[in-house]
């Protein structure tokens, strides 16, 4: 499971940036998590209290913004919602689909005291 590393990374850098702005104690974080992105979700949330422990987020709440797969044809620039297997355009049936929309892994927000 990946999503353990993951969610230490962002709990370190949650907490260094929160140590540089003079905080004492982080209230929520705002993670986004594109569908695309191979994170789920509800690990990085399972794991959270755990890497948390003993930081300056022990306690906060993590909010999840979940981010959907969009993606745009080359071939006829139609854009499309994305699944994590879907390589079709649905408009003209080519296979030349760029994800636009849904690969996102990032902090997008932290409350603190």
């Amino acid at each position: 499971m990946h999503e353990v590393g993951i969610t230490r990374s962002i709990v370190e850098i949650c907490e260094e940036n929160a140590r540089r702005q003079g905080a004492t104690v982080v209230r929520s974080v705002t993670v986004e998590i594109g569908e695309l992105s191979g994170v789920v979700p509800d690990a990085v949330e399972f794991c959270f209290e755990a890497c948390s422990k003993g930081t300056l987020l022990e306690g906060a709440s993590l909010i999840i913004d979940r981010i959907p797969g969009r993606g745009r044809c080359d071939a006829c620039q139609a854009e499309c919602n994305l699944e994590p297997h879907s390589f079709e355009c649905p408009s003209c049936g080519s296979m030349a689909l760029q994800r636009i929309q849904g690969d996102e892994l990032r902090v997008k927000e932290m409350e603190i005291d």
